[in-house]
C-alpha cells in the first residue's frame, strides 16, 4: 500500500483563507504545521521561481501546504478529457512524476495549493451546467451528461486528504441531471470508495508499464495497486476509465505496453470492461523541465530526452516544447491502437495524439 504521500509541515496562507472555513478546517487538521502569511497564493518568492528549491523537490511537495482563494471563477472549453474545464479547486500536486507540465508553469516543485472557497467553484459549475441545459450530442465525451474536468492542475485523489473540496464536488454531480466530474489521478485513495458518486463522477486511472513507472511516476501509487482499484470503485459507483498518459516511446516499449494491457484485462470484472474508455497521450516534453529533472532525477531523463526521435513543437500557449517527430508518431499511434484493440478490444479509444 502507497504511503500517503503527505506529511505537511509548512503552511503558506493567505489571510483571507485563514478565515474562510474551509481554510480554517484545513489549518485544524494541521494543527503541527508551522503558519505563514502570505499576499498571494500565485507568487511566492522563496517557492515558486527559486531554482534552488529544485534540490528540495520531494521534501517540498511532501512538506508544504499552500491555502489561498480562488479568484477567478470561470468554466473553460475544452472537448478532450471533458467538455469543459471547471474552475481549479487546487493547483499543484504532492506527487512529482518527471514529466509534469504543471511544475514548467508555476516554478520548481509546486506543492500543493488548496482553494478554500470550494462554494463558490460549486456555484459557478452549476449556474453553467444551468445555463448549457440537456446535452442532445453525443459526443467522444460523454454519451449524455457534459462532462467537467474538475482536476486540470492537481490530482483530486490527493487532494481529498487535505480537505473535503473533492467530496463537495462529488455531491454536485450527484445532482446535476445533465453534468458528470472527471478527473485523471495516480494516487488510490480508498477513502473516496465511500463517497457515492451515483454515476456523476469519472475518474480516470493513470497507466504506464510498471518498470516505466517506477522511475517516472515518483511518489505515486503502484501500477499493480491502480489497475486492482478499478473493479472497487466501479462497483462503488464511479465511472471508470483509463488514462494512457504520457506514452513514453523507447526501446522495448511495445513489449511492456502489451504486457500492461494483459494485466489490466487479467483484473477486469465484466461490469468493468463494459463501462470502459480510455484517453491516449504521446509524451510531450520540455527543455527547461528537462534542465530541471537532470539536477534532481536524471534517470528519468534517460527516458523522456530522447532527442533522435523528438522535434521541437510550439503548443497553444505559446510554449516551445518537444514531441516524437510527426511521422514516427504516427506509426506509434497505429501500433498503439493495433496492440490495445488486440488485448482489449472492448476498451475504446476516446481520443489519442
Amino acid at each position: 500500500m502507497t504511503v500517503p504521500p503527505l506529511d505537511v509541515a509548512r503552511i503558506l496562507v493567505e489571510p483571507a483563507a485563514a478565515t474562510h472555513p474551509r481554510g480554517r478546517q484545513i489549518l485544524d487538521r494541521f494543527p503541527d504545521a508551522e503558519r505563514v502569511e502570505v499576499a498571494s497564493h500565485w507568487n511566492i518568492p522563496d517557492l515558486h521561481g527559486d531554482s534552488d528549491k529544485v534540490e528540495e523537490w520531494v521534501r517540498t511537495k511532501r512538506g508544504v501546504l499552500v491555502l489561498g482563494v480562488k479568484k477567478s471563477l470561470s468554466v473553460r472549453p475544452n472537448g478532450r478529457s471533458g467538455d469543459f474545464i471547471a474552475p481549479s479547486h487546487s493547483n499543484g500536486c504532492a506527487m512529482a512524476c518527471a514529466y509534469c507540465y504543471v511544475s514548467r508553469r508555476k516554478g520548481y516543485a509546486n506543492p500543493i495549493t488548496t482553494f478554500v472557497n470550494i462554494e463558490g467553484i460549486c456555484a459557478t459549475i452549476e449556474r453553467h451546467a444551468a445555463r448549457t441545459g440537456p446535452k442532445t450530442q453525443p459526443n467522444q465525451v460523454d454519451g449524455q451528461a457534459w462532462v467537467y474536468d474538475v482536476g486540470e492542475n492537481g490530482d483530486c485523489s490527493v487532494d481529498a486528504l487535505i480537505c473535503d473540496n473533492l467530496a463537495d464536488l462529488t455531491a454536485l454531480f450527484r445532482r446535476l441531471p445533465n453534468a458528470k466530474g472527471s478527473f485523471a489521478t495516480k494516487y488510490v485513495n480508498r477513502d473516496l470508495l465511500s463517497y457515492d458518486p451515483g454515476g456523476g463522477m469519472r475518474i480516470r486511472f493513470s497507466l504506464m508499464p510498471a518498470e516505466l513507472a517506477r522511475t517516472l511516476d515518483v511518489r505515486t501509487s503502484p501500477i499493480p495497486e491502480r489497475i486492482a482499484a478499478i473493479d472497487d470503485f466501479v462497483r462503488a459507483g464511479w465511472e471508470v476509465h483509463l488514462n494512457f498518459s504520457p506514452v513514453v516511446a523507447y526501446e522495448g516499449w511495445t513489449a511492456d505496453y502489451t504486457e500492461l494491457f494483459r494485466q489490466v484485462d487479467a483484473a477486469l470484472s465484466d461490469r468493468a470492461k463494459a463501462q470502459l474508455a480510455a484517453e491516449v497521450i504521446f509524451l510531450t516534453h520540455n527543455e527547461g523541465l528537462h534542465e530541471i529533472n537532470l539536477r534532481w532525477h536524471p534517470k528519468a531523463e534517460e527516458k523522456l530526452w530522447t532527442p533522435r526521435w523528438q522535434e521541437s513543437k510550439v503548443s497553444g500557449n505559446g510554449a516551445v516544447n518537444v514531441r516524437y517527430r510527426a511521422p514516427l508518431k504516427g506509426k506509434m499511434i497505429a501500433v498503439f491502437r493495433e496492440m490495445l484493440a488486440r488485448e482489449m478490444p472492448y476498451c475504446r479509444i476516446r481520443y489519442i495524439f
